[in-house]
């Protein structure tokens, strides 16, 4: 039962961000970095404060872990104690912050909201199309048989040149919206959201995601490489980011900075794989299916790729040299 109640309460942070209270894949000795996550998220959309209810119920381990995380991301921290006074655990952790306190509603009112009284937020109506599945050609090479290697030395690749397929077309500004909303929704998981946004702008494949590193993200000229140092796509090259994509790759930049033990994987690791086509899925981001004919309910994530490899055995049987009578 204690168990249970400590994962919970590492949960809420994901919930209370709009998230899945849950990261997929493993993570070494079961542990997941549940606090890494949430303060990559509040760091790169960026969250500026932050309210926590019954904080009278929260250990001095919790407390410390909360200052921790003010400390890091510059949140505001408001904690309410339902109390007439402070528990001992409470205010012991509180002797290593500046805090004040107040027991007065209104002027606790007027800390939260400042001098202006609070305007209702408008409430959007659900989209009827929000749980249609969204087709995006871009996403064509996700699963491909490609094998791109990681530079192991320190690489500048130059700017993106198409030589061996055409450039992946722009989402169209609805589109971009949409992918957006979803990713930031569907998953708590910051590399798996990044690897998705990397994959909608790039149309790169899950083996050439892999390459990438938190170097190799640059926020202040929004590019990101990728690596391919045996040439089989585009080689080493450096793709413009659109804006849309940037809090993705933020997040999950400080993502990587704060769990290091996750592996130096900027995007996606090795084993991540399932885990991101599963998100995709979740998501309900796919690319284009196969025309109609027998329909199994699920995506083929493969369609085009078995399909090229078909056309070249056929252009290999047709040029088959017959054998000698």
């Amino acid at each position: 039962m204690g168990s249970r109640l400590r994962r919970f309460r590492r949960c809420t942070g994901h919930a209370a961000l709009g998230k899945p209270p849950l990261l997929p894949g493993g993570f070494p000795a079961g542990r997941q970095p549940a606090w890494e996550a949430a303060t990559a998220w509040i760091t790169a959309l960026p969250v500026t404060r932050l309210t926590v209810l019954r904080a009278h119920r929260l250990t001095a381990q919790r407390t410390m872990r909360l200052l921790q995380l003010r400390a890091l991301t510059g949140v505001h921290l408001i904690l309410v104690c339902h109390r007439p006074h402070l528990p001992a655990a409470l205010h012991q952790a509180l002797q290593t912050a500046d805090y004040c306190v107040t027991a007065d509603f209104q002027a606790a009112r007027r800390h939260y909201y400042g001098t202006s009284a609070p305007v209702p937020a408008l409430v959007d109506t659900p989209d009827r199309s929000a749980n249609r599945w969204l087709t995006l050609p871009v996403l064509d090479r996700l699963v491909s048989y490609d094998s791109p290697a990681a530079c192991t030395a320190p690489c500048t690749p130059p700017a993106i040149t198409f030589r061996h397929r055409p450039p992946p077309a722009p989402l169209t500004e609805q589109a971009a919206r949409e992918v957006a909303r979803r990713l930031a929704t569907v998953t708590a998981h910051p590399r798996l959201a990044a690897a998705l946004a990397a994959a909608s702008f790039t149309g790169a494949s899950f083996q050439q995601l892999a390459t990438a590193r938190p170097r190799d993200y640059d926020d202040a000229a929004a590019t990101l490489a990728l690596h391919d140092r045996a040439r089989y796509t585009d080689g080493c090259a450096t793709h413009r980011m659109p804006p849309w994509a940037r809090v993705f790759l933020r997040a999950a930049v400080c993502f990587a900075r704060l769990a290091p033990g996750q592996d130096q994987h900027l995007l996606a690791g090795p084993h991540d794989r399932t885990h991101l086509l599963r998100v995709a899925e979740a998501a309900r981001l796919r690319p284009p299916q196969p025309p109609a004919g027998p329909r199994t309910g699920r995506i083929q994530w493969d369609w085009r790729e078995c399909k090229e490899a078909q056309g070249y055995d056929a252009m290999l049987t047709r040029h088959q040299i017959p054998p000698s009578s």
